[in-house]
């Protein structure tokens, strides 16, 4: 046979299909919500609406699957939980009763049974907000400019620091 005519398999060669997956957004925490485009800042604050622990999810994330990465950092022993009712989910409720925490979370409209809450010790939940608020006094958090979700949660843990520094100047 000659060179000519031995037969030929021409293989087209492609790149995977993971290839073609739309990659960037989902592990930068950046999504679409109502709002538009936005991250979504997961915090657990001490009695003093101090911030202990942050996490990030994208903007359309529910609030129960940030309760998860959010209760697995480390920080001081809880005693009570106070949060809103994006938080009411039987396995949040569930895990809660396992590390002897007292959940303080209104039921969601749906449920059967409404639990009674305490008004007064929900009234706390405040100084989350207001935590919240102080973080958004920098403008850098306010309007997320970062392209990577690790340079913003590095800018929400400065921002964080700045509250924790301030508090201690303040008392001593």
């Amino acid at each position: 046979m000659s060179a000519a005519s031995a037969p030929r398999t021409i293989i087209a060669r492609r790149p995977p299909p993971e290839a073609y997956a739309k990659k960037g957004d989902a592990d930068q925490s950046l999504g679409r919500s109502r709002g538009g485009f936005s991250t979504k800042i997961h915090l657990r604050s001490n009695a003093l609406g101090l911030p202990v622990a942050v996490t990030l999810s994208g903007g359309q994330v529910s609030d129960v699957k940030g309760y998860v990465p959010i209760m697995d950092q480390p920080g001081p022993r809880l005693r009570v939980l106070l949060a809103d009712k994006g938080y009411d989910a039987d396995f949040i409720l569930a895990d809660l009763e396992a590390r002897g925490v007292a959940a303080v979370i209104p039921a969601k409209r749906n449920r059967k049974v409404q639990p009674v809450i305490d008004g007064h010790i929900y009234a706390l939940r405040n100084l989350v907000e207001r935590c919240f608020s102080k973080l958004k006094h920098s403008r850098r958090l306010a309007t997320r400019y970062d392209k990577t979700a690790d340079s913003f949660l590095g800018f929400v843990l400065v921002a964080s620091i700045r509250l924790w520094v301030r508090h201690f100047v303040h008392t001593t």
